[in-house]
């Protein structure tokens, strides 16, 4: 069983501690890793620009001290920090035209520097969080892709959709705003602070007495919009599974009249959604006025203390002026303090729904075996490594996904049975009987319990997964086909394309004749899953995908069932060049179709009742010749 088996929408039998956000968020610190000098040029422009920011500050406070005819800049600003700075006051001269105009000048160019560094402090990070957008995406389907069926049966797929679209765009908000956001922000309030308490210390300490309750409010707010983006992506999850099966199933809600129903539970599913978010909002609605109001009495503190220190000369006009515009310059790094702590709450909630996909290890994969399986192979290609024999031992199969991670009854018992490489093998029997799960193991889409399925004499998990499905060609009982053009869903899977050998399995599959009738023949687009197409042709279709590849073992699980007799007649006619090539597995419900088997198998109620040939079978008189004569009869009835 995989690693996250059970549904993200439940929980698990013993709970576990909940990650906090953090713990979240540092699975991120490997893709931040591989693009480390990028990250650090920008945060260093980062800092270079938060740097030249705090000047035009100390600019504005010696214009003013100029137009006040003080006979020093910014007075009580001494020591190092004075004399750092002396480039800039050595052109000071109270009430001078010259001096004003070259402070007005630089003040200018000061501004000009600092937007040409926050273009690049932009372009950098935003550019990196791109980058790991990318990056996690690929490996968000990589991940997927190698999950085995009981994943999906788990997992709805509008809420893994949810997770791959809301959740990472979530996520790189952290990576680019919320990174450069809180750089911008921790360079300038350290800078502005510093400058601040230059200035004047004690006037510093007056106006950051909110600070602490600025804090305070941040993490208690920050904890509750963590819940509640937690709750927003679930219900978003949900609202976009009910959508993904609406717009999936259209056909059949209509043909059922169910337009009513799905409306009344896609609402309700919405409505969830929305009041979700309209907690968040009523969340936010308090943080913002709480950070303006603690923001408003830092200004009313300097008003009210500043002036009285101004009028009484304890500080020059331009400090105050000075003073007053660092002050201002903290009001948007106290701001996007909240807005920061949101992006990073929304990201932490959603890099952990994330988590169970990048941390999910598939119950079926590569095997230990590997380097034995190559060393058995030597350099031959992948499908030449596999002949063909396949044979079950005493195979007892439960799936894993019965009665909610209680064991269930077995699908299939007891299983003994040989299958000669290139023979061919037919499995008949009723509904539920266990024959398409017969046919998944061997594609190991499911996994067989160990040592009683062998391929060539080895058991199946000695073969990476790689080689064992090249050598396989499966075509499933529901029938998938891409929106894509007829050639690229017949050539799937096939790494060069070959236009000869793509209409030879199209003619093989009887499907090449109604191909050409189409007004683009082979580029005629199916449309979404095949929609265009009839169930025969869609069949037929897989069936060429299936001989084009030259498989070793052809898996056929019903595929033919959609068509007519005559069809199928001509279809298997055909496919008996193919078959004495390779091992078949033959899966019907009519007799016609598996009667030239080597061997034929009955399965009820996941037991082997009967085998043998057709003549044996005919002459037991079970549930075979019973099969015969009943199909036999329906075909005299449609005759008359």
């Amino acid at each position: 069983m995989s690693a996250v088996a059970q549904s993200v929408a439940t929980s698990a039998s013993r709970p576990a501690r909940k990650a906090s956000g953090w713990e979240n968020l540092k699975s991120l610190l490997p893709y931040v890793a591989r693009y480390k000098r990028m990250t650090a040029l920008g945060l260093a422009t980062n800092m270079l620009m938060a740097a030249i920011g705090a000047l035009p500050q100390l600019v504005i406070g010696i214009i003013t001290d100029c137009l006040k005819g003080s006979p020093q800049a910014l007075s009580t600003l001494s020591g190092t920090p004075r004399a750092l700075l002396h480039p800039l006051f050595r052109y000071y001269s109270p009430l001078s035209r010259h001096a004003l105009g070259l402070y007005c000048a630089i003040l200018v160019g000061l501004m000009l520097v600092k937007g040409f560094l926050s273009f690049w402090n932009r372009w950098i990070l935003i550019g990196v969080s791109r980058e790991i957008e990318f990056d996690l995406r690929n490996d968000m389907l990589a991940r997927l892709l190698r999950m085995e069926p009981e994943f999906y049966v788990r997992n709805r797929t509008g809420d893994l959709m949810s997770r791959t679209t809301n959740d990472l765009n979530n996520v790189r908000m952290v990576l680019g705003p919320g990174i450069m956001y809180t750089a911008t922000t921790v360079a300038t309030m350290a800078l502005a602070i510093f400058f601040m308490a230059e200035l004047s210390p004690s006037l510093t300490l007056w106006v950051l007495l909110p600070v602490p309750l600025i804090a305070v409010s941040v993490r208690y707010f920050g904890q509750i919009i963590h819940r509640l983006s937690e709750r927003i992506q679930a219900a978003l999850g949900v609202l976009s599974t009910r959508a993904q099966e609406n717009l999936t199933g259209m056909r059949v809600i209509r043909a059922y009249v169910q337009e009513k129903p799905e409306i009344e539970a896609f609402d309700g599913a919405n409505r969830e959604y929305v009041d979700q978010n309209i907690q968040l909002i009523g969340t936010m609605s308090l943080f913002f006025p709480a950070l303006s109001a603690f923001i408003g009495l830092t200004v009313v503190i300097l008003l009210g203390l500043g002036g009285a220190k101004v009028i009484d000369g304890g500080v020059s006009l331009g400090t105050f002026s000075a003073f007053y515009a660092f002050l201002m310059q903290l009001i948007f790094p106290m701001i996007a303090l909240g807005w920061v702590t949101n992006i990073f709450q929304r990201g932490a909630a959603s890099m952990g729904r994330l988590k169970h996909i990048l941390a999910a290890e598939p119950g079926i994969g590569g095997t230990p075996a590997t380097a034995d399986a190559r060393t058995q192979a030597g350099r031959a290609a992948p499908e030449a490594a596999i002949q063909g024999e396949i044979e079950f031992r005493h195979l007892t199969f439960t799936y894993p996904t019965s009665s909610n991670g209680t064991a269930g009854a077995p699908v299939l018992r007891d299983i003994n049975l040989r299958i000669p490489a290139g023979s061919t093998l037919a499995i008949v029997g009723p509904t539920g009987s266990g024959k398409s799960t017969l046919a998944a193991l061997i594609a190991r889409l499911w996994e067989a319990p160990p040592d009683s399925l062998l391929i060539d004499g080895r058991s199946i998990r000695a073969y990476p997964l790689e080689t064992l499905r090249r050598a396989i060609g499966y075509v499933p009982q529901d029938t998938f086909l891409f929106s894509e053009t007829i050639r690229e869903n017949i050539a799937f899977g096939v790494d060069h394309l070959d236009d000869q050998r793509i209409l030879e399995a199209a003619e093989i599959a009887s499907i090449s004749g109604e191909i050409q009738g189409f007004p683009h023949r082979f580029e005629t687009m199916v449309g979404e899953r095949g929609i265009t197409l009839s169930g025969g042709q869609k069949q037929r279709t897989s069936l060429a995908r299936a001989i084009l590849r030259q498989p070793k073992i052809l898996v056929l699980d019903d595929a033919l069932s959609s068509v007519d007799t005559d069809t199928e007649e001509r279809i298997l006619r055909r496919l008996r060049d193919v078959m004495r090539q390779r091992t078949t597995i033959l899966i019907a419900h009519r007799i016609s179709t598996v009667k030239n088997a080597d061997q034929i198998i009955v399965l009820r109620d996941g037991q082997v009742t009967e085998r043998g040939t057709h003549d044996e079978l005919l002459a037991l008189g079970g549930y075979y010749a019973d099969l015969y004569q009943k199909q036999l009869l329906e075909e005299e009835l449609e005759r008359e």
